[in-house]
């Protein structure tokens, strides 16, 4: 999914980075008031391991990349898609200066379908699921985010003219349909884990289990 330079036109990249900035910003603003001792070493091991998932990628016909993203994991965890916007915009960041994973002019369209989409549709479809059932609301929103995600990037590759929308949405849609389905199965399994031997680091399910 990762969106290499030249693959998008220079205005295109532009409005994408204006976007991507504004909740750039705001992720930050998020992370001063919310961030302390005791949740900074959990930030710092899901970067890591959502580094690592990213890396794993799978080449796609008609497209980019495929691979597992984990924004919407960070969003439940944290309670905030905010949280998510800010681990992933930083895991990109490291890819692209230091591995060549995803371009520096574009990667606020990077920023924009890894962090923003993954995590504010995970965090959403969560929120809407989390009193049926925490493991299906979990895998929902793994499932929906990195799917979404791709369809956006698939559009945005037809609107630069650098793929056919039909082979774009076809391809990163199936390739990502299934890779969704790992994404959901790892969310749902790491966060019905910590719900049942730490479900004080999971804050929003803090207020499932209160309002229960």
């Amino acid at each position: 999914m990762h969106i290499p330079d030249g693959f998008l036109p220079l205005w295109e990249s532009a409005i994408f980075w204006l976007i991507s900035l504004v909740f750039v910003a705001r992720s930050i603003k998020w992370a001063s008031k919310e961030l302390d001792e005791k949740s900074v070493p959990l930030f710092g091991v899901l970067g890591a391991g959502i580094f690592a998932i990213m890396s794993m990628n799978v080449p796609i016909p008609w497209g980019t990349s495929g691979h597992m993203v984990g924004g919407p994991l960070v969003s439940i965890i944290f309670d905030s898609p905010w949280a998510g916007v800010l681990l992933i915009t930083l895991v990109l960041i490291v890819q692209g200066l230091f591995f060549a994973d995803g371009g520096l002019v574009v990667m606020g369209a990077n920023i924009f379908n890894m962090g923003i989409i993954t995590s504010f549709v995970g965090y959403y479809v969560f929120k809407m699921l989390k009193n049926v059932s925490i493991p299906v609301a979990a895998f929902a929103a793994g499932w929906t985010g990195v799917f979404l995600a791709a369809i956006a990037c698939a559009i945005e590759l037809a609107i630069a003219g650098t793929f056919p929308l039909d082979k774009g949405l076809m391809y990163m849609g199936l390739y990502h349909a299934v890779i969704g389905i790992i994404e959901g199965v790892i969310t749902a399994v790491v966060v019905s884990y910590l719900s049942s031997v730490r479900p004080d680091l999971i804050k929003g399910l803090n207020k499932v289990i209160s309002n229960g």
